[in-house]
């Protein structure tokens, strides 16, 4: 799921639930819902150890993972000598095509997996992790890949009562829809791309819901504040309710022990059965400390091909701190697809002679309100960095497009309702970053117009 995490500001934050999976917001109550270098050889002579081949370990469970064991597959590199290492059930999101990774693909591919095994220790100079169990694995290279956890209440303002619920992984979405298919008010705490997914889908179920935010406008780190006030109305004509500038004080039970209502410190309380909260992640990086943090944006700092400071590691996906190469800063990028293209350069880079830096263009999109008999469909896409001055061209009526402008050039662009070759354009504007005249694109009479004179910009800067 999606965020960006850069310095010297967190500029994006945003999650992504993973495609492959059935979105909640996609479907109507009751119907059932499943969210969901050159290479080096190394031996292992010590006996102790099951398997002796273990020349490439990854730690983690999620998709980053999932795409690392693909790509060792498909360069031949994976049978008898891969082992995953995850604290729970493996699951992988296959997004972009191709085998679908049960457990028994694992098999067939003879991948080592050793689930429910948290890594609760790392001996760097022995090459050796220790997982809370006591087993201990022996590597040549290391790959990490633990991704984030969500950021939670703590207990004693009510944070773990039954009836709260924090979206991460595939268990804790089955969790929420079981919640919510007996659930009457729903209240989501948190006003970035978790809060409004999940308030898209509780509505769509016919539940009485409501967003509480400290913000003053929804996606904070990303809409300018009159985007946002057109998502706000689209989904109060939803039956969306919003409390911004809310604080939370305390969640409080019922008398069942079950989270009942959500308190303000303004004194205010709003009923509720089930609470969602999405305040955003964490990176995951216990008990990796020592390999490298960054201060600045979290997760282990790696270079352009993933690697650690220390020899034989790597990180990749949301745990990861690397360089985005195209605004020359370092970044975390919390985003299914960032996960499946860093997993596959980093082991492409351990296995081949390939050298080239990563170069990630961050990209984040929605769709929601998808469902049958739904009044409107809602899916937009945002492609580069919202740096600068915005120009919005349209009505919202269903389209509307917003530019962000730096110096004369086009850094970023969201586009909502766009066809697909208009959406297509959008990468190819953020990568080249052309020179576009305001004044010009704010004159546009339409957001294809605007789209017309950003794609003539793209032409002009090619034949300068």
């Amino acid at each position: 799921m999606a965020s960006i995490s850069n310095a010297p500001s967190l500029k994006h934050g945003l999650s992504l639930w993973c495609p492959q999976s059935t979105s909640v917001n996609q479907i109507p109550r009751p119907s059932p819902v499943a969210l969901a270098c050159f290479r080096r050889r190394f031996s292992v002579s010590a006996s102790s150890f099951a398997n002796e081949n273990r020349e490439f370990v990854i730690v983690g469970g999620g998709n980053a993972a999932g795409y690392a064991a693909r790509t060792f597959v498909e360069h031949g590199m994976a049978d008898g000598r891969l082992c995953i290492v995850s604290k729970e059930g493996f699951h992988t999101c296959v997004g972009t095509g191709g085998e679908r990774q049960t457990p028994d693909w694992y098999k067939e591919k003879g991948i080592e997996m050793l689930c429910g095994e948290p890594v609760g220790d790392i001996d760097i100079e022995k090459q050796t992790l220790r997982t809370n169990s006591g087993k201990l694995v022996k590597y040549g290279s290391l790959i990490i890949a633990t991704g984030s956890t969500a950021s939670r209440f703590p207990d004693k303002i009510g944070g773990n009562l039954p009836g709260v619920h924090y979206i991460r992984d595939v268990a804790d979405a089955n969790s929420l829809i079981s919640s919510l298919e007996k659930a009457k008010k729903v209240v989501v705490v948190g006003g970035g791309y978790i809060g409004m997914e999940v308030a898209a889908a509780a509505v769509g179920w016919k539940l009485d819901t409501t967003i509480i935010f400290p913000e003053d406008h929804l996606m904070k780190r990303l809409f300018t504040p009159p985007l946002a006030q057109n998502y706000e109305e689209l989904y109060q004509e939803y039956g969306v309710k919003f409390i911004k500038g809310g604080f939370i004080k305390n969640l409080e039970a019922g008398s069942d022990g079950r989270v009942a209502a959500v308190k303000l410190e303004n004194g205010s309380t709003i009923e509720a059965d089930t609470v969602v909260v999405g305040i955003g992640p964490n990176p995951a990086v216990s008990p990796f400390e020592r390999v490298g943090l960054n201060s600045t944006v979290g997760g282990i700092e790696v270079d352009g091909q993933f690697r650690t400071n220390i020899p034989g590691i790597f990180a990749i996906g949301d745990v990861a701190a690397f360089p985005l190469k195209i605004y020359n800063r370092i970044a975390r990028v919390e985003h299914v697809d960032h996960a499946r293209r860093s997993a596959q350069h980093c082991v492409k880079s351990l296995l081949t002679a390939q050298t080239a830096t990563y170069d990630y263009l961050p990209y984040f999109y929605s769709r929601v309100f998808e469902y049958e008999g739904s009044p409107r469909k809602v899916w937009w896409q945002f492609f580069g960095d919202n740096v600068g001055e915005t120009v919005e061209i349209g009505k919202f009526d269903p389209k509307v497009a917003t530019f962000w402008i730096d110096s004369g050039k086009l850094k970023g662009v969201l586009l909502e309702s766009g066809s697909p070759e208009e959406f297509q354009l959008l990468p190819k504007l953020a990568r080249n970053q052309p020179s576009v005249d305001k004044d010009k694109l704010r004159r546009a009479s339409s957001v294809e117009e605007a789209l017309e004179i950003a794609r003539a910009s793209l032409q002009v800067d090619a034949e300068v």
